[in-house]
């Protein structure tokens, strides 16, 4: 939703942080629901109902929404997961990949679709929800390829004298169990909360500069808008590569857990 523009003095408001802390719009006992939530929800049926009416009847020469479908799904079984674990981890691992591509791109998406205006990722639940399940599922992968020695092989790595482990055991500690689920948080969060602040200006500033200001003022709406427009052709594009970034780290930590020296 966009800011409010103007108060009664006619000054401009740009956005702000209070954006992604919204007022309840219904209450569940203690658990407030605001129109994120809703956004959330929103995607997430979107999902379910589309790849339900995508391969509820799949026949040997596809219509177009079943093609569609799997191209999507051909998508992250081809370029993501077995180009980097190979067939038989693909296998192993294609439906949680799948899930969180889908899941980022579709609330990334809500973020430029009219009337919902901010991304479901742009609150740190869902990405850092994501995260966990990233690092649970490279944990998982790695203990169950090597039971007794991941952990051994991910903080002394092979090669290094014994007494530099002093020094390298605590930087693989943390960076591999600490700084990844927090990078992949994160950079998530933070694209879609800068992609709606811009958006928010750009189409805040139309709005001031036509029916506030006024006069000679006006002309300038001209340019706000054609930024904001550019800027959400820019969004989709974000929004597609942090689906791809934030599933193919997912898959490249796998590939690591799975590597033969665990």
């Amino acid at each position: 939703m966009f800011a409010t523009t103007a108060e009664d003095n006619g000054g401009f408001h740009g956005p702000s942080i209070d954006e992604f802390f919204p007022d309840a719009v219904f209450q569940i006992g203690a658990l407030e629901i605001n129109r994120i939530h809703l956004i959330q929800f929103l995607a997430t049926i979107a999902i379910v109902v589309i790849f339900l009416l995508g391969t509820r009847r799949m026949t040997i020469v596809p219509g177009r929404f079943q093609s569609l479908v799997e191209m999507g799904l051909d998508f992250v079984r081809v370029n993501i997961a077995e180009d980097l674990l190979g067939k038989k981890d693909a296998q192993r691992f294609l439906p949680i990949l799948t899930t969180i591509f889908f899941m980022t791109l579709f609330m990334n998406l809500t973020g430029v679709i009219p009337f919902l205006n901010i991304a479901g990722t742009a609150i740190i639940a869902v990405p850092l929800l994501l995260a966990v399940v990233s690092y649970v599922t490279f944990i998982y992968a790695g203990i169950k390829k090597s039971p007794k020695n991941f952990f051994k092989n991910a903080l002394f790595p092979s090669g290094v004298p014994w007494p530099i482990y002093i020094i390298v055991t605590p930087i693989e500690l943390i960076s591999t169990f600490i700084i990844r689920p927090v990078t992949l948080t994160l950079r998530l969060l933070m694209n879609m909360m800068v992609g709606h602040l811009l958006l928010v200006l750009f189409f805040a500033a139309t709005q001031f500069f036509l029916f506030t200001a006024g006069g000679w003022w006006s002309a300038l709406a001209a340019g706000s808008l054609a930024f904001g427009f550019i800027f959400t052709l820019f969004e989709l594009l974000v929004a597609a590569l942090q689906a791809y970034v934030f599933t193919i780290l997912t898959a490249v930590y796998i590939q690591l857990a799975v590597a033969e020296e665990h």
